[in-house]
């Protein structure tokens, strides 16, 4: 009996902190004041459910000491949507085990949607590479990492001292600092996570401490989403109709008898920012390979052979009126990744599509086994041709 009240108190304890920590957060977003909330390196403040850690002083703070191969470890009670986040961190055994990711989820509704950024570790931490910090969020329950190439930037990390990290968000936008707080070592111009509120955690091998949210102070942040570097380039087709997924065993690949039939069903699906059709959007994750079709209409005012660039991840094939002209794979880590390192990019390929005078059929058949998937295409140019867009 005293077991079973010792446990209620400790549930009534864990509520009320839950509690506080909402109640001082809402209320600053509701008088738009700026009040500092310090996390609390302690047991008490922390899930600890899906994760390995130590609560330790190290260096003279109270940190958190993760465990190799450990989940993610969250804060009780947080609903971050717009401010400031900051923290320390220092990776274990960096200089020995090289690469080595070290992220914050913020903004987090559950392991389906959040915004994400991880700092990749080095052996020398005296080289800056291109792929030192990435921005990459979790939409529909896949990581994007391999669709933000694009959001990989060059950031002094330290591997034997703390590394001083402070996140400004507001609205579709984002700044983040990595031990110099006067220069932004990446900038955001829109998040692409489907959730605008939620928790916020830490995972990788580290020590984690000193964090310290500042609802609602942006630093004159704008809220809007930013320019599109793409947006008025009408080379780029923006609108296709895509079939359902289906599943597609390892190491096959798609052949005329896979082609859509009569009676396959279509749906649109219109491009998001850089004319990118996001299929892990649409279609989520999955634990097996699968491939989809995507269909648009070309009209040619006469025979001829013109040139698409296209960007893709994992394997495409290409068929106009049926036929195929074109095959290839685009997967990280792979010897048949195309520039940069197996990610999307609009400069994965060139191909020739041959086109015959008046309405044009091209097919895509997309497969995905390994994290995003997706396709940017775009026409080298017009001349004498035109995208039906529906």
């Amino acid at each position: 009996m005293k077991h079973k009240r010792a446990k209620n108190n400790w549930l009534a304890f864990s509520l009320l902190i839950i509690l506080f920590i909402n109640n001082v957060c809402s209320a600053q977003q509701k008088t738009g004041k700026i009040k500092i909330v310090n996390i609390p390196f302690e047991p008490t403040y922390w899930d600890t459910t899906a994760t390995k850690a130590k609560f330790v002083n190290y260096k003279g703070v109270k940190a958190i000491k993760m465990a190799p191969h450990s989940n993610e470890i969250s804060v009780k009670g947080i609903n971050f949507s717009n401010g400031t986040i900051e923290f320390d961190t220092q990776p274990i055994d960096a200089e020995t085990r090289g690469f080595g990711p070290i992220g914050i989820y913020f903004r987090q509704q559950n392991a389906k949607e959040s915004e994400y950024i991880y700092l990749r570790t080095k052996k020398d931490d005296t080289k800056r590479d291109d792929d030192d910090i990435q921005y990459a969020p979790v939409v529909n329950g896949v990581l994007l990492f391999n669709m933000m190439s694009h959001f990989d930037g060059p950031a002094p990390i330290h591997n034997k001292e703390w590394n001083h990290v402070k996140l400004v968000v507001y609205g579709m936008q984002m700044r983040v600092y990595v031990n110099d707080m006067n220069e932004p070592v990446l900038e955001i111009p829109r998040l692409e996570s489907n959730s605008i509120t939620g928790s916020i955690g830490f995972d990788g091998l580290a020590y984690f401490a000193n964090l310290i949210i500042k609802p609602n102070e942006t630093e004159g942040l704008s809220p809007v989403e930013g320019i599109d570097p793409a947006k008025h380039d009408i080379n780029y087709i923006r609108r296709w109709d895509v079939t359902s997924a289906q599943l597609m065993a390892q190491g096959r690949e798609l052949i005329d008898q896979d082609l859509p039939k009569d009676t396959t069903k279509w749906t649109p699906i219109v491009a998001e920012r850089r004319g990118v059709i996001n299929l892990s959007r649409k279609f989520g994750s999955s634990d097996t390979g699968r491939y989809v079709w995507l269909k648009t209409i070309i009209n040619s005012t006469k025979e001829q052979v013109v040139q698409m660039q296209l960007g893709f991840c994992d394997e495409v094939y290409v068929f106009v009126n049926k036929k195929l002209v074109d095959a290839d794979k685009n997967q990280f880590g792979l010897p048949l990744s195309k520039f940069p390192n197996g990610c999307l990019n609009i400069d994965n390929s060139t191909i020739n599509i041959p086109l015959k005078e008046g309405n044009n059929e091209l097919l895509i058949g997309v497969v995905n086994n390994f994290y995003s998937w997706a396709i940017i295409a775009r026409m080298r140019n017009l001349h004498n041709l035109s995208i039906l867009q529906k």
